[in-house]
Order: structure tokens, then sequence, then C-alpha cells
């Protein structure tokens, strides 16, 4: 057998005297097969550098056992977690991952959908920009089934797995403010997504449960770098240049919390350029939990992400959707806890 030619079926039933039916049986792990059967079959198929054929094979499934991943920036650490949680999961149940980058850019992004059409995927889990959601309908029109995640989209009836963010910050901020705080600001993002929309929700109501009136405390918007390329999606110097401008010895808040970890590298700066202190001062609450935010000095309360709990509940309800595509949509909403350290006292 020349080296150059595409190793089949039939060339390791013939080395073994079986039937092409036997060997095909039991590389698929068919009970028909005996285990000892099996595993000569598998040797030989190994020895040979057998290489199923996912092209017949989808012919005779009608799947291509391949799972679209659209991401907006896998060097968010979220992000990063997910995606290796997703490809575990899929990897488990026998699927392939194709992974796509929109860096929050609608035209990205609608390259990608035309991309998975093309591939046609067996089905796509997707974290959409929010520009203009009605890119992912072509997908449910062409019969592929959607997840959401962390970004809701409501309306396109798609199923949907993320973070309730509203609640997550809710909690932290009442936790940390219960005793003299009476100012508080939020840096956020300035992107029009949900995730920003529910922290800000978040915020706010935490502020009428402390009693703290909205007119004495801050939502300041820090300019994102997503959409300028496949780098960090949050720089701290942005944070720290806003807050470098508004942070004085006789005019700052008791907290601040960042919409990430990253500003509140900035805003620990700018809190000591002005010969004030964390958390004697100012105290920082973050959000993400990043693998540097217990080194920081003085260590950094933030709130951890369930990365690694989305991308596996999201695989699981992309797999019952296609396997059973009129079921009912389901929308899914994990628990983000606070991790307490000396930032905030």
């Amino acid at each position: 057998m020349a080296r150059s030619q595409r190793v089949t079926l039939r060339d390791v039933a013939d080395r073994l005297g079986l039937s092409a039916n036997t060997v095909s049986r039991a590389l698929a792990g068919k009970d028909q097969v005996s285990e000892a059967t099996r595993d000569m079959i598998r040797a030989e198929a190994k020895r040979l550098g057998y290489v199923p054929n996912s092209h017949a094979r989808s012919l005779v499934s009608g799947r291509t056992m391949v799972v679209g991943l659209v991401i907006t920036n896998p060097s968010n650490p979220f992000y990063a977690a997910l995606i290796s949680a997703v490809e575990r999961q899929c990897r488990a149940a026998g699927y392939s991952v194709l992974l796509l980058v929109t860096e929050d850019s609608e035209d990205n992004e609608e390259r990608a959908v035309q991309q998975l059409l093309r591939t046609s995927v067996d089905g796509v889990l997707g974290v959409a920009t929010e520009c203009r959601s009605d890119v992912w309908d072509g997908l449910s029109g062409a019969g592929i089934p959607v997840v959401q995640l962390s970004r809701d989209i409501p309306g396109r009836g798609m199923d949907f797995v993320g973070i309730d963010v509203e609640s997550a910050i809710h909690e932290a901020v009442v936790r940390v403010a219960r005793t003299g705080v009476r100012r508080i600001w939020l840096l956020e993002e300035d992107l029009r997504v949900s995730t920003v929309a529910a922290r800000t929700a978040g915020f706010r109501r935490a502020l009428d449960d402390l009693g703290i009136a909205h007119a004495h405390s801050l939502v300041l918007k820090v300019p994102t770098r997503r959409t300028s390329g496949a780098t960090l999606p949050w720089r701290p110097d942005d944070a720290y240049a806003l807050a470098a401008n508004l942070i004085t010895p006789g005019n700052h808040p008791d907290l601040v919390v960042t919409a990430n970890d990253y500003f509140a590298l900035g805003v620990y700066q700018a809190i000591r350029e002005c010969g004030l202190a964390v958390p004697d001062d100012v105290r920082v609450l973050g959000y993400g939990d990043h693998p540097f935010a217990g080194y920081l000095q003085p260590a950094l309360s933030t709130i951890r992400l369930p990365a690694e709990e989305v991308g596996t509940a999201a695989v699981d309800l992309l797999l019952r959707r296609i396997a059973d595509p009129d079921r009912p949509r389901t929308s899914t909403r994990l628990h983000a806890g606070l991790v307490e350290r000396q930032s905030t006292g």
C-alpha cells in the first residue's frame, strides 16, 4: 500500500481477514463485536494509521460533529477558561470545535456567521456583539441551533447560558459597603451590551438598598479597546487616566467598583499617586477574579465568575437542543460569588 493513499476500512479488514462491516462496528464501539475482536481491530487500525472519514460519516449520520464557538476576545481570562471548558466537553461527546473571534466588531460577527453557515456546523455557541442581533437569525433559519453565551439577546428564541451579573454586583456592593461608605463610583465599560447594563442595574439597586442617594455616586464609562485588534479587551491605563483626573485628597469616593480587575489596577495607581491608601481611604472592588487579583498589594476583593461552569452547561444544553430541536427555550444564569480580600477592608 503506497504511503500517499488514505487507509480505508477495507484496508484494515483485509489485513485481519474480517468484513468491513465488522471493522466499522468495532471502531464505532458497537456491542455486536466482542471486546477481544474490538481491541484487535483498534490496534491494527492504529498501526496502519487509519483515520475515520468524517465526510462519509456525516453523510450517514446527517451531522458534521462540529460545533461553532464565537467569542469576542479569547485573551479575556473569562473567555479563555470558557473556551477550554467548551473544547473539553465537546471532545468528550465526539465533537470538534471551530473557534471564531469577533473583537466586538459587527463586520467580524457577520463574517463569522457566514463561515459557520458554509461549514454546516451542527450547532453554535456564541457571544453576540449586540450591535445587530438579527445576524444570528441566519443560523436559526438554516436549522442550526444556537446557544447564546454571556450576553442575552431577548426576543430571538435562542437558548442562553450566562451569569446573574445584576445579582452578583448587587450582593457584593451591599456586602462591602455596609459600614462607612456613603459615596461609591462604578467604573464601567463604554459598550452597549447586556452585561454592562446588568452591572449598572445591580449597582444602582445596591445604592437604593444601602440608602445612598444616586446623586452622591457616579457611573463612569471607561473607553474600551475591544475593537482595535486581538489584544486585551481592557487596559489599566484607561481606568487610571479617568480616575487620576477625578480623585483628589479632598474629593474621592469611599468605594470604587470596577467592571473588571484590569480597571482596578489603574484605580490603585491613581489612588496612591494622590497620597491616599487602599482600603483606608478608598475601598476597591473588582470583577472577574483574574489570576493577579490575589497578588496585588493589598489583595483585591473581586467577584469570581464561573467560566468553566458556563462552558460546560452551554455544551450540555446545545447537545440537548441538537438531539431535540423542538424542546422549549432555556435560559440559565449561574451564580457568581464575592471573594473578599484586603482591598475592601
